[in-house]
């Protein structure tokens, strides 16, 4: 399933909430993106649709196998990017916000060699 950039950063948003805080709900989810409260709950309606998100009746977010192994890889690749394009020089400020954006058009191979040039660093 090839899903939107904003449905990876959800995803990577609830991934991180729920180590962070362990119980994400939509409201958190609000605070920490600055989106507002419809919007949330549109894109978390389409998730549970999707099988990437569970809901309970408190509502408590979850994510579904699926769900987790998705927002692992868009971390995975968050973080990776990150750490290199701080190790070639860029700012952490641009770094993040550049890894961001990349995290969701790069190449599985590019990540790939991106990922073991950065590790022989």
């Amino acid at each position: 399933m090839q899903l939107r950039a904003s449905a990876e950063d959800y995803l990577e948003t609830i991934l991180l909430l729920t180590k962070k805080t362990g119980a994400v709900r939509s409201i958190d989810i609000v605070s920490e993106m600055g989106f507002s409260r419809p919007s949330i709950s549109i894109a978390m309606k389409k998730l549970r649709e999707d099988g990437l998100i569970l809901m309970d009746d408190d509502g408590f977010i979850k994510l579904t196998g699926k769900g987790l192994e998705t927002a692992e890889q868009v971390y995975d690749r968050h973080s990776t990017l990150y750490d290199w394009l701080v190790k070639i020089g860029v700012g952490e400020k641009i770094a993040a916000a550049d890894a961001c954006r990349m995290e969701h058009i790069i190449s599985e191979e590019t990540f790939e060699k991106i990922k073991q040039f950065s590790e022989r660093l």
